[in-house]
């Protein structure tokens, strides 16, 4: 998101802060991979349907492809290529380029004191575990409430009522199609086909909300416990590859549906969890817009930027602390954030640059 951030808002101009802190919102207000639903959105900006598709599909596909050859080399090796050194040069130069995003985006997501009161306290509730999903309502009703004495006709215009129905019902999923995580039951395996490998996975992408942890715990009680495709192992293979490769975490399931059905299961299972994304962020796209045009439904949506904020500093910190882990690496970072705010580097360039660093390191006996 940090990296969409500086090429859509600041390098390209294609969208304002205000525009983009919005689609943010909206993005995490759905199931599925946030990453993923915000170049949906983006692409709809830009170019209406057509740029819904391209986007979408643009942002999937090379991540998806780099999966399938990490999994073509695990099927045929049994273990993972040596990815320690890449990690290592390239999260330095991730926390630099989050924070410089965070500083940008920060400058419209809290442009007053109550919004950054808001995003304090869900900073705060947010690395202590609370609900993201929770905290993002709690943020909007915040600043909803404090609106409301100000204005001249108080009424709930309808798209708030439709916002919080919808997202309710969504939140809701996961209990009606029995997809709680870590509560399967355990019993014969379930017969494996392409047709059941994409309707699971369809059937998680339409309801998981949060991080690839996440993602980890769902696909346990549904692969590994309840149908029993996967041992443990494999699935811990596989959210590793999905969380160090490019593009979105949930190209996990990419490299599941391989090692279980090849090339052809690893297309379905890719389209099967990514396919919800663009269902919701579709039929969410108008509700954004009709937000905007009501003065309180405009301050719920203030709300939940600020929310949104604090959910991607969370997340922020979080990385810092597992990224910084000595002064090579600090160093790193410091000199990333130099080259981007002085210099105005281009973020993919300092990444690709961090990971051959990283990787160099590695192969010498460095680290």
């Amino acid at each position: 998101m940090a990296l969409m951030e500086e090429e859509v808002v600041r390098r390209r101009g294609w969208l304002t802060q205000q525009q983009f802190l919005d689609l943010l919102s909206a993005a995490n207000l759905i199931p599925g991979p946030n990453s993923t639903e915000l170049a949906i959105h983006i692409g709809y900006e830009r170019r209406g349907w057509a740029g819904l598709l391209v986007a979408g599909t643009c942002f999937i596909v090379p991540a998806m492809l780099i999966v399938m050859a990490f999994a073509g080399a695990y099927v045929r090796f049994g273990t993972l290529p040596a990815l320690t050194g890449v990690l290592y040069g390239v999260k330095p130069v991730i926390v630099a380029v989050v924070m410089q995003a965070l500083w940008s985006l920060g400058q419209s997501a809290l442009k007053t004191w109550p919004l950054r009161l808001v995003a304090a306290a869900a900073l705060i509730l947010s690395l202590l575990g609370a609900n993201e999903l929770l905290l993002l309502f709690a943020a909007g009703l915040t600043t909803g409430l404090l609106r409301w004495p100000t204005l001249a006709h108080k009424t709930v215009p309808p798209a708030l009522f439709k916002l919080v129905g919808a997202v309710a019902a969504l939140a809701l999923l996961p209990l009606l199609v029995g997809l709680g995580a870590g509560a399967a039951p355990t019993g014969a395996a379930t017969p494996l086909g392409l047709l059941p490998l994409g309707l699971a996975f369809v059937k998680i992408g339409s309801v998981l909300y949060g991080s690839g942890y996440v993602l980890l715990a769902f696909l346990d009680a549904d692969l590994v416990q309840r149908f029993h495709w996967l041992t443990q192992g494999q699935l811990l293979d596989a959210v590793v590859v999905g969380q160090v490769t490019p593009g979105p975490v949930f190209t996990t399931a990419t490299f599941v549906g391989y090692v279980l059905q090849g090339w052809r299961g690893a297309l379905v299972a890719t389209a099967g969890i990514f396919l919800p994304a663009f269902v919701f962020v579709a039929l969410s796209i108008q509700l954004v817009a009709q937000l905007r045009q009501s003065p309180l439904a405009g301050a719920f949506l203030d709300g939940l930027n600020a929310a949104s904020w604090a959910l991607m500093a969370a997340v922020s910190l979080t990385l810092a602390r597992t990224a910084l882990l000595d002064l090579p690496t600090v160093a790193l970072a410091l000199g990333s954030a130099l080259l981007l705010l002085r210099y105005k580097v281009n973020s993919a360039w300092l990444v690709l640059g961090g990971a051959a660093l990283g990787y160099g390191l590695h192969q010498t006996g460095v680290l």
